[in-house]
């Protein structure tokens, strides 16, 4: 009896995050990343990629990630080059680095990432 007790309340206590975590958004990490204030301005960020250093710039208003470009990167063109690519579409879309490395290329995306995180640490992330 003890045990279902135990059960129960660890059921409740989940169903209680979930709801707050749909109730308010602020609380999982995308959403959190979205709402987040930066100091506007141009930031440079780099990261370790599987080839060397990938340098980006990245440029934020208050409201978010306005822009990205690639400085330089000794990654190869397909995939490294072309899952950066990719990836910085998606970090534009959704305004976050919450993002899953690109198959085939996961340390150029987690080289990119990096890269741009370290930006966003500069803008005051």
């Amino acid at each position: 009896m003890e045990a279902l007790m135990k059960i129960a309340i660890i059921k409740l206590l989940l169903c209680g995050v979930l709801f707050a975590l749909i109730l308010f958004p602020g609380c999982n990490s995308r959403g959190f990343i979205q709402k987040m204030e930066y100091k506007p301005g141009i930031y440079e960020g780099s990261g370790k990629g599987l080839r060397g250093t990938i340098y980006v710039k990245v440029q934020v208003s208050e409201a978010g990630i306005e822009d990205i470009e690639i400085l330089s990167h000794n990654e190869s063109a397909n995939p490294g080059a072309a899952a950066m690519e990719e990836l910085m579409e998606l970090v534009l879309e959704y305004g976050s680095t919450d993002l899953d490395a690109v198959s085939g290329a996961s340390f150029s995306s987690r080289g990119f990432l990096e890269a741009v995180e370290d930006a966003l640490l500069k803008a005051g992330f």
